[in-house]
């Protein structure tokens, strides 16, 4: 099977993984410590993307504002909460492990760029067993967030350069991509920041089972 990619880099929240259980239990832990009503479940998607410090302002914005709140300790109780409860409901999309396996039978190499903390983005692969899928796992702390670029220049180069495509689910995937200067494609069942076909992506999928056909087209 061709593909005509020799590395494919995916975000992690809401594009490889549905973390939506697992963020919205610490969001909803921090917001109790604050007084604060929970988020229901079905509102915590519309809080994800660009990093938990973004996700903790805004669900203090919908329930109520930031006045008077040490943002600085909440955001601190939220990654605590997040480090020990990190994998409890998290699991890969569907589709996700049979795409993988085939663009790893091909010779693709797998990369992650997300926004989350290196650390745990590490010891959520981990805890998941996926760390061993991929050439090379990219988070927050040593390159600027996307939708900076440096990441994605950053991934292509530990997996020893080559054509290089990336997959995602907000305007902060796609803006890097588009950034770095490589094809994109934006997943519409993640946590977009826009109506998928909004996004900018060269391509839009509703399940993995429909991206290495995408993939090939670009």
């Amino acid at each position: 099977m061709t593909i005509p990619f020799d590395i494919v880099g995916f975000d992690l929240d809401g594009t490889l993984l549905d973390t939506s259980g697992d963020l919205g239990a610490a969001v909803n832990h921090a917001l109790g410590l604050a007084g604060r009503a929970a988020v229901p479940h079905s509102a915590v998607s519309g809080l994800i993307g660009g990093g938990a410090r973004i996700m903790l302002a805004r669900a203090l914005d919908l329930t109520g504002g930031a006045d008077g709140v040490d943002q600085d300790a909440l955001f601190g109780e939220l990654l605590a909460y997040y480090d020990a409860n990190i994998a409890v409901h998290t699991a890969l999309y569907p589709g996700a492990a049979e795409m993988l396996d085939t663009l790893a039978a091909a010779g693709v190499k797998l990369a992650v760029v997300t926004n989350k903390r290196e650390p745990m983005a590490r010891k959520l692969f981990g805890e998941l067993g996926l760390s061993g899928r991929f050439t090379s796992i990219i988070g927050a702390g040593r390159f600027a967030l996307k939708p900076d670029p440096q990441a994605l220049h950053a991934m292509v180069a530990a997996c020893g350069g080559g054509r290089a495509a990336f997959v995602g689910d907000t305007t902060f995937d796609i803006g890097a991509a588009r950034a770095a200067g490589l094809p994109c494609v934006a997943v519409s069942f993640g946590f977009c920041d826009a109506p998928p076909q909004e996004l900018g992506a060269d391509a839009v999928i509703d399940h993995f089972d429909a991206l290495i056909p995408a993939l090939r087209r670009l």
